[in-house]
């Protein structure tokens, strides 16, 4: 029997905010492709470990704080201790701040730049560490957004950080490429979370926003799922700093 380019058998992604929404359908479908989880949040990922052991995976969770200085290189240690190795790292835990930029408080701004990007910097930085210490090869996905691209209103801190996402991961591609890490990114576009709720409750923003959408609806969490099969596996495997829009084909518009 061939194997699938897309076969992640044998692999172990560690995948942050997979408790629910983007995260929990990221960490399903590298489950189903045959992935092994390591789930890291604040909140304990349940539905998620039902859905991972469902389709025969080990899922071990790691209860932290993301936005709060987490010690990265623990967290690391902590999924090879349990699990073996590391292989695959998603970058997906976020939050956002919404203000005028006039009225944007300090508060706001550091408490979503140290979990959007510091924090996606430093996991990074353990996760390759470990990469390298082992056989060497890895994937890196971050999670970036519409906003990676564009400017958006009334969230400057989610705006900068996602900007950021998009330049570190071209960066962590730059260095890490030949050392057979491959740092990629997904940008989702408008996807039905607990980020855009507001958003979708509001009729005026709601219509303006599936107007500009070709594909006419929001994103639903699972259809992540084929883009992060994809940038897990070896069928990315000379794919390197790319920024892949998941968006029903807003920037297209």
């Amino acid at each position: 029997m061939v194997k699938s380019a897309f076969d992640l058998e044998g692999r172990v992604a560690l995948v942050t905010g997979a408790n629910t929404g983007l995260g929990q359908a990221i960490a399903v479908a590298l489950a189903q492709a045959g992935a092994d989880i390591v789930a890291v949040g604040r909140t304990r990922p349940d539905a998620t470990a039902t859905q991972v052991r469902a389709v025969g995976r080990k899922l071990h969770a790691i209860d932290c704080d993301l936005g709060a200085k987490p010690d990265t290189r623990a967290i690391v240690s902590e999924a090879v201790a349990k699990l073996g190795h590391l292989d695959i790292l998603v970058n997906n835990a976020g939050m956002i701040r919404r203000n005028d930029a006039l009225d944007f408080t300090e508060e706001d701004w550091d408490a979503v730049m140290n979990l959007n990007l510091k924090t996606a910097f430093f996991l990074s930085q353990a996760a390759a560490r470990s990469m390298l210490d082992g056989p060497g090869r890895g994937k890196i996905i971050n999670i970036a957004s519409m906003l990676s691209f564009q400017g958006g209103i009334r969230v400057a801190s989610y705006t900068a950080s996602k900007s950021g996402i998009a330049g570190l991961t071209r960066l962590l591609a730059n260095e890490w490429a030949a050392h057979e890490i491959n740092v990629n990114a997904i940008a989702p576009g408008y996807f039905e979370t607990s980020n855009t709720a507001s958003l979708r409750k509001d009729v005026e923003r709601n219509t303006d926003i599936l107007k500009r959408i070709p594909a006419g609806r929001w994103g639903k969490p699972e259809d992540l799922g084929g883009a992060a099969v994809f940038l897990a596996s070896s069928a990315s495997d000379y794919v390197h700093g790319t920024i892949l829009p998941v968006d029903g084909g807003w920037l297209a518009r």
